[in-house]
């Protein structure tokens, strides 16, 4: 399909490629050009890869640049299973998922510098993954590794309440998160669900299991510069989260940015908004 867009025709290509014997499902997005460089969007837990979509055909019509977007294993386009017989975890989501994703994208546009693009989620274990020597530049967008206390209030009340309420109960229920019924979302296999919440709800989130069931954090073998950017009305991820996160990279490649809204002439920003289209003066922000 052609996106006649901005500056330039997009092309968006349809695309299922392997990840450790799963299949995943995308979205490829190319610019009419030879691309300047080759994005990979990870994308926040819970959110499903067609939600980047106008931020992908930006990059590719205004910047040039091509943009791989897709869904983790056993959700959304990936899904391919009931999420109640999913074994799958955010680890895998994390250590298997993402780094096929590069491999895709590097089979796709092989003379192309590669850039990773983590929303949340997707920026938090780049440093523990494999085959991240190619990666040439890292942006981390609102991630970073919470702890409950962190949160303000109300939002910590409501996240009290997904980890330790209605949305447990319902697992422990169901084998899986009804995220649709509930209306909080798309549904999660359990094991994301639980592992996520208890990175969520630890103090130091995975870092005690680096070294053991995990793989140690080694950002000295990409060496890429990293831009970690923080929005100051984010309930989810407080700036001082992005904070911590930096630790995991080699902090002297790591540009920490507090971004706040009223400076882009927004009433608000918050955890999820800032890859949507009413604040897309964001982007030129997020890749410079």
């Amino acid at each position: 399909m052609l996106d006649m867009r901005g500056n330039g025709r997009v092309q968006e290509q349809a695309i299922d490629f392997d990840a450790d014997g799963a299949t995943l499902t995308g979205t490829l997005f190319l610019p009419e050009v030879d691309p300047v460089a080759a994005v990979v969007l990870n994308g926040a837990a819970g959110v499903p890869h067609a939600y980047y979509r106008h931020f992908a055909r930006w990059l590719a019509s205004e910047r040039d640049m091509a943009c791989l977007t897709y869904d983790y294993r056993d959700f959304g386009a990936s899904a391919h299973m009931h999420p109640r017989h999913s074994n799958t975890t955010m680890s895998d989501w994390a250590l298997l998922d993402q780094p096929a994703a590069r491999m895709e994208m590097r089979r796709n546009a092989p003379n192309s510098p590669i850039w990773v693009i983590g929303h949340s989620l997707g920026a938090m274990m780049v440093p523990l993954q494999q085959g991240i020597e190619d990666v040439t530049r890292m942006i981390g967008v609102a991630s970073g590794l919470v702890n409950l206390p962190d949160h303000p209030m109300p939002y910590r009340a409501l996240a009290s309440a997904f980890w330790y309420g209605p949305a447990s109960w319902a697992v422990s229920l169901t084998g899986y998160l009804p995220g649709r019924r509930l209306g909080l979302g798309e549904d999660l296999p359990a094991g994301v669900y639980r592992e996520w919440r208890d990175w969520c709800t630890s103090p130091r989130s995975f870092l005690p299991r680096t070294g053991h069931d995990l793989p140690w954090p080694n950002w000295s073998r990409s060496g890429a510069p990293v831009d970690l950017i923080a929005f100051a009305d984010d309930p989810v991820i407080p700036a001082r989260c992005t904070d911590r996160l930096a630790a995991l990279y080699d902090i002297r490649l790591v540009r920490r940015r507090t971004l706040h809204p009223r400076d882009f002439g927004l009433k608000q920003i918050g955890h999820l908004s800032s890859f949507t289209r009413r604040n897309a003066v964001l982007w030129p922000e997020l890749v410079r």
